[in-house]
């Protein structure tokens, strides 16, 4: 796959993703909620041209991500923005359309993100986020990226709804779960990338899970402020977010010596 994509696309100068600083988990936690909304909005009155929108913006995100050579935040985030949303539809369309439980497409994608892992750490040797220096690692990168965004839906959508957790006690338990990584790694001498990668997992059922308790109505253990306006808001403080990061350019990794 590298191989071919190499033929459109040159290799990077320097490495292709941010520096992880705490406006990263912000951002990153913000979009996996945007995501949601926004896939949940365009799915609400035509799942064919929803959809269709939304490989539309996942296509061109990539695009713009891999014809630059060096980290730009808005292509990083533009692309991981439209990940968040294609992820949501997917794992929606294996559960709604196709009849799916959650708890099955729960394992099936969790089951993916291993198989990538594997395949990532097999051929490069690490996963480390300061290793994607190379066309290869980025599309290694990528595809976990897309996997964590489908395990996170069908996860957050299992233990608010299968569960019957609803959606602000799935919010709050992932809220708490999330913090373990850093505590183990702090206390407990856990690897850096190993915690890295199991927070990274857990800000998708956690942004998830609080979309939909601002979007979804009462009935469904939400507040009622609908899909598009939770959209609205959380993508203009994302934009918001970027700009800054990108007009201060604290989240560029420095190369290694």
């Amino acid at each position: 796959m590298a191989k071919h994509a190499a033929r459109f696309f040159e290799e990077p100068l320097a490495a292709k993703v941010p520096e992880i600083t705490a406006l990263f988990w912000a951002i990153k936690i913000l979009t996996t909620a945007g995501g949601e909304a926004t896939s949940d909005y365009l799915s609400l009155h035509n799942k064919v041209v929803g959809g269709a929108i939304e490989i539309v913006i996942f296509l061109i995100a990539l695009t713009l991500q891999f014809r630059v050579r060096r980290y730009i935040a808005p292509y990083y985030w533009f692309l991981a923005y439209s990940i968040a949303i294609a992820g949501t539809g997917v794992a929606d369309t294996m559960h709604l359309t196709i009849g799916l439980p959650y708890s099955v497409t729960t394992v099936f994608w969790a089951l993916v993100l291993g198989i990538v892992f594997w395949y990532w750490q097999r051929s490069e040797g690490t996963l480390s986020i300061h290793s994607i220096v190379t066309q290869r690692r980025e599309i290694d990168y990528w595809a976990t990226v897309f996997a964590t965004f489908a395990l996170g839906t069908a996860l957050g959508d299992y233990t608010a709804t299968a569960l019957h957790l609803g959606y602000l006690a799935s919010g709050v338990a992932f809220a708490v779960l999330i913090t373990l990584p850093g505590f183990f790694w702090k206390f407990a001498r856990l690897n850096d990338i190993a915690a890295f990668w199991m927070a990274y997992v857990l800000t998708r059922p956690l942004g998830a899970s609080f979309a939909d308790y601002f979007s979804k109505p009462h009935a469904l253990s939400g507040a009622n402020y609908g899909d598009g306006p939770t959209a609205v808001v959380l993508t203009a403080i994302i934009i918001i977010l970027v700009g800054y990061t990108t007009a201060a350019r604290n989240d560029i990794q420095q190369p290694i010596s």
